[in-house]
């Protein structure tokens, strides 16, 4: 349980009795550091007392001292800053590379604590805290929302530097491959990715101005022109894919699994994949547009969608079905706005070093309703109602990155529930 030494070392949960090195000398520790979470020392810039002398350094802490040897830390001059190593079990002594003993304190955690931990982990309730939400501040859960929802547009930013890098710094292209994952709304996401990184986006802006041209790209590298039902409109296409297949060198993607198990007809890929060929005809430079948009309204009619006639009666190809608008629901176009506009919006903003573009994609979800899915339905049982779509970004957030893994150690949540079994 070495997390939980290091929660017990973070938080100085100490035992009232005088703390003391193994070999007997007097210890106070001043600052505990800040925790590291990359290689190195657990904790950095720690200040500790021993024997009056006070040292400022570096903090490594085990379960076992021996591990200190088992992680070869003996051999590494990385860890000649420690200046205290702290276990729960006091088997051998800590050296740096030079062979100089290094001070040592034996830790243990509090029984309450152990209790509390296993308690949450073991809960058959979810979430395990959900008997505190309601009896914590306000202020308490508001700030920790605002921090979570700050975690979650730098986890988004980092899979958007992710595309950036693979397709050479392409704004565009980043932007096109995101927007086409949330098209798939959930379901189909992965696929819809998949896709997007097949389609060859310079060469579809060459032909931009010509809706039939753009859908005949979107779905012949989707793989959906090969087996099809014959009507004028199919044979025409399956024609100008060939063209366009030849003239760029084209190849459908062949890990395309499109999935229409209980999806309602309006998320079949074929409509969401017209939606999205309707849009990039409409709309050039959709990606500055989007950036530049200053109102939620504005960012709406961007994204309302819409497609050519053929889909006005169609599904799927070659099947007639009653005439019937084929838009993106507000609900959907919100949707879009939080997962894909407002994440490159924040990471565009860090790219450029402006901060307003930043607190703008922060108003923006400010300006949303709250998304509905059951993850923020289980927190409004539990107590802990989103206001907006920030927040509910911030409580996926905190299902996904802490409750999931079992991180209470990290959440304040569940560092007030450890405070409250303690009283």
């Amino acid at each position: 349980m070495e997390e939980l030494l290091h929660y017990v070392w973070k938080h100085k949960l100490f035992t009232l009795k005088p703390l003391q090195t193994t070999d007997g000398q007097p210890i106070e520790i001043i600052d505990p550091g800040l925790a590291n979470m990359h290689a190195g020392p657990d904790f950095f810039n720690a200040k500790i007392k021993i024997n009056d002398v006070t040292w400022v350094g570096n903090i490594e802490i085990h379960q076992q001292a021996s591990d200190w040897f088992r992680h070869n830390h003996h051999l590494d001059p990385t860890y000649d800053s420690v200046i205290l190593h702290v276990a729960s079990d006091i088997d051998a002594v800590p050296t740096r590379s030079n062979g100089e003993i290094i001070p040592q304190m034996e830790l243990h955690y509090p029984p309450y604590l152990l209790e509390n931990y296993e308690e949450l982990i073991r809960a058959d309730r979810y979430p395990a805290c959900f008997r505190i939400i309601s009896q914590l501040p306000s202020f308490l859960l508001h700030s920790w929302l605002s921090t979570l929802q700050v975690e979650r547009f730098e986890n988004k930013t980092q899979q958007i530097e992710k595309h950036l890098h693979e397709y050479n710094q392409d704004w565009e292209y980043a932007f096109f491959i995101t927007l086409a994952r949330n098209f798939g709304f959930g379901v189909n996401s992965d696929t819809f990715e998949l896709w997007a990184k097949s389609v060859p986006l310079a060469a579809v802006n060459k032909h931009r101005d010509n809706l039939f041209q753009i859908e005949a790209f979107f779905f012949g590298q989707a793989g959906l022109l090969q087996e099809l039902p014959v009507d004028a409109y199919t044979e025409n296409m399956i024609k100008e894919y060939n063209y366009l297949k030849q003239k760029f060198g084209l190849q459908p993607s062949s890990d395309c699994r499109w999935r229409f198990l209980r999806l309602r007809p309006g998320n079949f890929p074929h409509i969401r994949i017209a939606q999205l060929a309707c849009l990039y005809h409409r709309s050039q430079g959709l990606f500055s547009q989007l950036m530049e948009a200053e109102s939620v309204n504005e960012l709406r009619n961007l994204l309302k969608g819409g497609t050519s006639e053929y889909w006005l009666t169609h599904y799927t190809f070659g099947i007639p079905s009653p005439s019937h608008p084929k838009t993106i629901s507000q609900s959907s176009t919100d949707l879009l706005i939080i997962n894909t506009v407002v994440p490159f919006l924040y990471a565009y903003g860090k790219h450029k070093s402006n901060d307003a573009l930043c607190l703008r994609a922060t108003q923006l979800l400010e300006e949303l309703k709250p998304e509905n899915n059951y993850i923020i339905r289980m927190w409004k049982e539990c107590g802990l109602e989103a206001s907006h779509a920030g927040d509910s970004q911030a409580l996926i957030q905190l299902k996904k990155n802490y409750c999931d893994l079992k991180k209470c150690l990290y959440c304040r949540i569940g560092y007030e529930y450890f405070k409250k079994k303690e009283i």
